[in-house]
């Protein structure tokens, strides 16, 4: 059966009691999910800071134990959920579900089924990568491209089952109530996004640098644009933003409290407690910017709407983030709530680390407009056909209806 409606967005329809409220055993997977999908979401910033502060000991450290369980409750609960609907749903439940290899389930629930999997899968090849190859200190690893792939579709699956929900839901607060679950279930995506493209624009050195720009640019408008689009808040993209930056701050604060020491030689910079995450990005200002645009032009001609799109989210990071990164960079940012200049345990010193990476400049050292220029000029491009595709991929989400 098709997952998506053939109507509008968000067809009126008779309330209907038995349609906005949801049987207590059907919908406490959906609680579930959330739940560990921010478990899984909370795990893979624990664990990254973990190998930044300790090393990478063994594979049986909290924030492992903490994403694979989080992985098995989510696949567990949407499990149940499949076969609960296959043998004993009733026809609402049926009809609201997708059938693959016999059985039935929720669209969100086989894709979480499927990131379960892959995320257990990547367990023993991430340990015998590091067994074979020692410590890395890329993201970019094989074995961690195949871990993240599973977090993401778990993640995903999770915010696919609310967005279902929020679209068939016709009571006004059962809207809002659902409406605000998909805004968290999109922040946290955009946290693992945030996460995969953190070797290129996290750090306030890169901020100065065109590729900065282009990553952010481009990762982030598809996102943000399409939950701005499918959202049923006012705000959904800056909502979403506001989760995002939410969950880094804390972690940031939170992390610093505890108290460790690198195990794993060599060890050049002394750390005395987590290594928090990078400061993140301002992203509300853009996102803000994203829900003023969708508001005003509607459905209205998409391709002039993502060129539009484009130029704002380019021109709105590179002001706040431009200047930002100078400012996370000086000593005023050296303290708790920034945590700025805070490196991992087997980085080399050096002045290097207050300074601005990849800056174009010309044959006197100073910065090259010109070169400047040109690639915020590629930014843009690549953000407005990140910008269509979220246009796209938003109205397709909402007309999910299973």
């Amino acid at each position: 059966m098709s997952t998506i409606a053939a109507e509008a967005p968000h067809p009126a329809v008779t309330p209907d009691p038995a349609r906005t409220s949801r049987p207590a055993g059907v919908a406490w997977p959906l609680g579930s999910v959330l739940v560990s999908s921010a478990a899984i979401v909370v795990g893979i910033l624990w664990d990254i800071s973990w190998h930044k502060t300790v090393g990478r000991d063994t594979f049986w450290t909290a924030p492992h134990l903490l994403e694979q369980l989080g992985a098995i409750v989510a696949g567990g609960s949407c499990g149940w959920l499949v076969l609960h609907t296959s043998f004993a749903g009733s026809e609402r439940e049926r009809a609201e579900s997708v059938r693959f290899w016999g059985f039935r389930g929720p669209l969100g629930a086989w894709v979480t089924i499927w990131g379960t999997f892959v995320m257990i899968t990547s367990a023993p090849f991430d340990n015998w990568w590091h067994d074979a190859y020692g410590l890395d200190v890329k993201i970019m690893s094989p074995p961690h491209m195949v871990l993240a792939v599973g977090m993401i579709a778990v993640v995903l699956g999770g915010m696919i089952m609310v967005l279902a929900a929020q679209n068939r839901a016709t009571d006004a607060a059962e809207v809002r109530r659902l409406a605000r679950a998909f805004a968290f279930a999109g922040g946290l995506l955009v946290v693992m996004v945030a996460t995969m493209i953190s070797e290129y624009a996290s750090r306030a050195n890169t901020m100065h640098q065109p590729l900065f720009y282009q990553v952010a640019g481009g990762a982030f408008a598809v996102l943000l644009v399409a939950l701005g689009r499918s959202g049923r808040l006012r705000y959904p993209a800056t909502a979403s933003a506001a989760v995002y930056m939410g969950i880094i701050l804390a972690t940031i604060w939170i992390l610093q409290l505890f108290p460790a020491q690198a195990k794993l030689a060599p060890i050049y910079t002394r750390v005395t407690h987590m290594v928090p995450p990078e400061f993140p990005l301002l992203l509300v200002v853009p996102a803000l910017a994203i829900d003023l645009m969708l508001r005003r032009a509607g459905r209205r001609n998409d391709w002039l709407l993502a060129a539009g799109l484009g130029v704002a989210v380019v021109s709105l990071l590179f002001v706040v983030q431009w200047f930002f990164g100078e400012f996370l960079l000086s000593p005023a940012a050296r303290n708790y709530f920034f945590a700025a200049d805070q490196w991992a345990y087997m980085v080399q010193p050096g002045p290097w680390q207050h300074r601005f990476w990849g800056v174009p400049k010309d044959a006197a050292g100073n910065l090259d407009g010109m070169a400047l220029a040109r690639g915020l000029a590629v930014a843009v491009l690549i953000t407005m056909g990140s910008a269509r595709v979220g246009l796209w991929w938003g109205s397709g989400m909402s007309r999910v209806l299973r």
